[in-house]
Parts: C-alpha cells; structure tokens; sequence
C-alpha cells in the first residue's frame, strides 16, 4: 500500500518545474503511504564534480564545518549545501571514495543517502507534503526523478527505511510489494561485496540492480534479470544518470499507470497522481504490462 512517482522529462524546457510537479504527485499519493516519504532528483552535473547527499539526525553539530574538515582530510576544495536533516556535498569526482571514507571517522552519525555525478536523494519520516515543504523539493531543478510514500508493514518507521534506495553510483530504486527471496539474494550479494545498512527488502532490489549494472548490463538488461532473479509481488521503478524504468511482476497486482507525451513520461501508483501534468490530457495513457520491462534514456 506504497506510493511511487516518478518523471523522466524529454522538454528540456520542463526542467526548471520538475520539483514542483513530483512534489504535487507525491502529495497526491499521501494516503497511500502517510509515514514516510523521499524523493530522487537527477540534474545539476558539474564537470569534474560529484555528489555524496548525506542525512544526519543533528544536522547541527554533524553540518558545523562538514565542508571544512573534509577539505583538510582529503586535500581538495569542498562544497556544501544543507537542506533541514540532508547536505549535499561537492567534491571532486577523483576523490570521491575518499570523502567518503573521511566522512565516516569524521562524522560517524551521518548516513550516505546518494552518490554520483547527478543525484540527490532526500527522504525521512513524516507526511509527503511536510517532507516536501522541508527540503523545498517545489524548487529543485532536474531532468527526471522518482519519489515514493510509504506505509511501513514489514519494518519500522524510519528515516533509513523510507524510499528511494541507492547501492550504486547515480541509481536508485523504489518499490511497491514484497520480495520473498530477499534473504538469500542478500547473502549472495554480500559474498559480491556489497555492504546494506537496513533490512528492507526494497534496499536487496537496489543492490541487486546496481550489481547489474556494474557488471557492464544496460538498465533494460538489468530490469530484465530481476524477473528472473527477484521473488514476490512488486512494482519497481528505477533511476539512473541517464533513465528511467519500471518493471512489474508476472503477477502485477500493485496498481501502476503510466503516461506519455512528447514533452515527457510518467509514472503513478494511481491516475490521480498524473492529473495535474501539462498535456495530461492529450497524453497516451496506458498500465504497463506484467514481467515487462519499460525504460527510456536521455
């Protein structure tokens, strides 16, 4: 009983609105998912820089001289930009591993949201229209994002369980249902070497995606080995530096439209989450199918 969204613009000249029409079809999705809510925003890539988005639960003395103590740490300029319980740092893209392995004996509180050339990924507890009105997600600029309410059945209500998921650089994931192998897909990612900080089932799906890609797969071969590997019921939609996707079980039993039109794609748990979109109504509307893998790249 989750809600996703999600927007892949192609109108370059949408892009100054993306925040604000997520953060509208996000709200639309609240009573869906009322106990947590976080978005993924894609844009702002800067040559030569990347982006490790962090969450801290006291930003106050965690964010004091953040920028400061890294620059010292790794020798090389840092940026910061905080937003309420989040901050987005800029650093070089060659010294990105090394930030972050300064971040963690420098602030061993704050949490890895997101890192990559163009994401930012804020999310924590509370309703969508107040998690939205905290980081100001109206104003955001960007070429696609995904977003999602939640409605916690299976795990706690917290800030590192709430959606979107990212386990690899610029891709993250949300998700609607359940897995059943969670469990053993875990173990078999841990043994490939990758770390979970919780255990939700969603975070095993976004592991396992960005294992794919690593691997060299395309986003449309990595969507097609989670019919293959993955168990359960479940809608997942999927970000990347570059795309958007979304794939449904051979079952689809989680509610799921979709809509296009020149200017862009979207995506909804419910209809009602695409209502206010421009051109909605000349728009081609459809649900996708089950065990059917849909994406598009820029």
């Amino acid at each position: 009983m989750c809600g996703i969204v999600g927007l892949f613009l192609k109108d370059r000249t949408l892009e100054p609105q993306l925040g604000a029409l997520l953060s509208d079809m996000l709200i639309t999705m609240t009573d869906r998912g009322p106990d947590s809510a976080g978005i993924a925003i894609y844009g702002g890539a800067k040559d030569g820089l990347g982006k490790i988005t962090v969450q801290s639960a006291q930003p106050q003395s965690d964010f004091r001289n953040l920028d400061a103590d890294l620059r010292a740490a790794i020798g090389q300029p840092v940026a910061m930009l905080v937003k309420s319980t989040h901050a987005v740092l800029e650093v070089p893209l060659g010294q990105m591993e090394a930030a972050r392995s300064a971040l963690a004996q420098l602030r061993p509180g704050v949490k890895v949201m997101s890192v990559g050339d163009a994401i930012e990924i804020f999310k924590e507890v509370g309703l969508p229209r107040d998690v939205a009105a905290r980081f100001e997600l109206s104003k955001m600029k960007g070429t696609h994002g995904i977003g999602h309410t939640r409605m916690a059945t299976e795990s706690a209500v917290t800030t590192l369980g709430a959606h979107p998921f990212s386990t690899g650089p610029d891709q993250c994931l949300v998700h609607n249902g359940s897995l059943s192998n969670h469990n053993n897909v875990r173990r078999d990612l841990i043994h490939a070497g990758l770390r979970f900080e919780t255990e939700n089932d969603t975070e095993v799906a976004a592991a396992f995606l960005a294992h794919r890609l690593r691997r060299g797969e395309s986003l449309g071969q990595a969507l097609e080995a989670t019919l293959e590997e993955l168990d359960g019921f479940y809608t997942f939609v999927v970000g990347t530096r570059n795309g958007f996707g979304v794939v449904r079980d051979p079952i689809a039993c989680k509610p799921a439209v979709m809509a296009e039109t020149d200017a862009y794609v979207a995506f909804g748990s419910e209809y009602r989450a695409l209502v206010g979109l421009p051109g909605i109504e000349s728009a081609r509307i459809w649900e996708p199918e089950p065990a059917t893998v849909y994406f598009w790249e820029h």
